[in-house]
């Protein structure tokens, strides 16, 4: 039997989360079994070597705020990218009211 680390149970949330919603970094930490590891997975979308296959532009801070994107030009291609996947923005801030994503 395979054991899957907290790192590869988090980047296998966030490939699930499917165009058009967003997950807060607290929602995926707590959805991989370690409810306060939200400063963690931030650490791993930072770090992630995958994009194309892990969408971590599509995580949030709690409040909706885009907190962070290490791709070229920062948080303003993050926004652009969720812009175009569909997501709706209230002024600077996702709103999760609409976009959050309730995995299934």
């Amino acid at each position: 039997m395979k054991i899957i680390s907290f790192k590869e149970k988090i980047y296998s949330l966030t490939r699930r989360i499917p165009k058009g919603k967003v997950a807060t970094y607290g929602q995926l930490a707590n959805l991989a079994g370690k409810p306060k590891a939200a400063r963690a997975v931030g650490l791993f979308m930072k770090i992630n070597r995958d994009a194309l296959r892990t969408p971590c532009h599509r995580v949030v801070a709690a409040n909706g705020s885009l907190t962070g994107y290490s791709g070229p030009g920062g948080i303003t291609t993050k926004k652009k990218m969720l812009l175009k996947e569909g997501i709706i923005f209230k002024g600077n801030k996702v709103d999760l009211s609409r976009s959050l994503w309730r995995k299934s």
